[in-house]
């Protein structure tokens, strides 16, 4: 089994050069999904970010209020807070590399010669690329980010630059994700254009996992 690691910054398209990895054959699991998770209510990790980060981020009916978490710990110059993103980094992404890494044997123990990928934005800046056989980054133009936030969140593009120079500032820049990625996916051009890099990544993959099997 491969044991891939899927990265880009905010905005680049990491989900749907996910989805076309899934359509073509590959298991991937998202981060941000199981972080997601793991902060549900009677969790360990949410009971953690409640009391580190108080029950100001919650919703009336006790969830997490994510883009009240992320002000927290993004930071928010008017108030002059400073950033805690570290902080939940380092409460988060523990339990969710444990989960990961279980998804993961557990996928390889149903077939041998699969491709495991997980997409995740901060895999480099977490300190766990080791644990892949490969690492992919997609990468976009910077416009292109702003654009594709302000439409996803729904708010003006000059919130979603504020917004995105904001989450930016605490991932590693582009230039040196691909410096450390095997393969790199451009997604900065048409949809048709990306889905052929990924295929052609694909199928070295493939001929990878068939060959270490």
């Amino acid at each position: 089994m491969l044991k891939i690691g899927l990265t880009g910054g905010i905005a680049s398209g990491k989900s749907v050069v996910g989805e076309m990895f899934i359509k073509l054959g590959a298991h991937v699991i998202q981060a941000d999904l199981v972080a997601q998770w793991l902060m549900y209510p009677r969790r360990p990790v949410y009971e953690e970010v409640v009391r580190r980060f108080g029950r100001g981020i919650l919703n009336p009916d006790g969830t997490i209020n994510r883009p009240k978490l992320a002000e927290e710990a993004f930071g928010n110059a008017a108030s002059g807070r400073p950033p805690r993103v570290q902080e939940l980094n380092a409460l988060v992404h523990p339990a969710v590399v444990q989960h990961e890494n279980e998804w993961m044997e557990d996928i390889g123990k149903d077939d041998p010669k699969a491709i495991a990928m997980v997409e995740a934005a901060l895999i480099l800046e977490a300190g766990v690329a080791e644990r892949f056989d490969y690492l992919i980054v997609v990468t976009c133009r910077s416009e292109q980010r702003v654009e594709r936030f302000a439409r996803r969140q729904k708010i003006s593009e000059d919130a979603a630059r504020a917004e995105v120079t904001r989450r930016m500032a605490a991932q590693i820049p582009d230039a040196e994700k691909v410096k450390a990625a095997d393969f790199v996916i451009d997604n900065s051009g048409s949809p048709e254009a990306t889905e052929a890099q990924v295929r052609q990544v694909y199928a070295t993959l493939r001929k990878e996992a068939q060959r270490e099997n």
